[in-house]
């Protein structure tokens, strides 16, 4: 496991325990190294281009528990090789409510505040033969959409969770990390394991953006 000084804390006798939210890492940080050198590997072999890396080197959380994972969740960050921090500045939060079907899919609804309304859409996921990974259902509705996978990186439950999204759309690969919260504010530990791990992926800072604040539709 690689450890980084912000997830350490020291008991009065010195010794080193564990935060709370490092509990949920399980296994995030045994690939972050990994996947940090292939994607130096693929960036020098392709120039300008930042590729996304094979699923299964991505990590999940383990033993996932997708009845706690339901509920309502508060965008909080967003990165991708298709973002960009100027272009998007104006991104506001969001909200998507995580609702638990008997098949053990989603039904995904996101609530969008656009000039002065409200704008829900919903998107069906659905359980993949691996643990926290989901397909997105009817995928022949999405024009140009090949595939669309959804993976649950790592979560506690409780305040946090970082999901990561690989779409194939007419041949290009994009991917996509959302971290969500529970409440709207940001906590700072899990606010640095997102950055860590979109760093791990060849990203940058110029394809973070950590949006607006906003009270428009939060209560859908």
């Amino acid at each position: 496991m690689i450890w980084f000084p912000f997830l350490r804390r020291e008991t009065e006798s010195g010794a080193c325990l564990l935060g709370p939210e490092v509990m949920a890492l399980g296994i995030l940080w045994l690939g972050l190294a990994l996947l940090g050198a292939l994607q130096t590997h693929a960036q020098d072999s392709t120039p300008n281009l930042i590729p996304a890396p094979p699923l299964l080197l991505v990590p999940v959380e383990p033993d996932f528990q997708n009845e706690q994972f339901q509920g309502k969740w508060y965008f909080l960050g967003l990165a991708g090789n298709g973002f960009n921090k100027e272009k998007h500045r104006r991104m506001k939060m969001y909200i998507s409510n995580y609702e638990l079907n008997e098949d053990n899919s989603y039904n995904v609804t996101s609530t969008v505040a656009w000039n002065q309304t409200c704008h829900p859409s919903t998107k069906i996921f659905l359980p993949n033969l691996h643990l926290g990974q989901f397909n997105l259902g009817n995928i022949e509705r999405y024009t140009g959409i090949q595939n669309y996978t959804s993976k649950v990186v790592t979560t506690d439950y409780n305040q946090f969770a970082i999901l990561y999204f690989k779409k194939v759309h007419d041949n290009q690969e994009y991917i996509k990390i959302i971290l969500f919260g529970r409440t709207k504010e940001v906590p700072s530990v899990p606010k640095a394991i997102f950055i860590s791990f979109i760093k791990s992926l060849g990203l940058t800072d110029d394809h973070i953006i950590f949006p607006i604040p906003n009270d428009e539709c939060m209560d859908k």
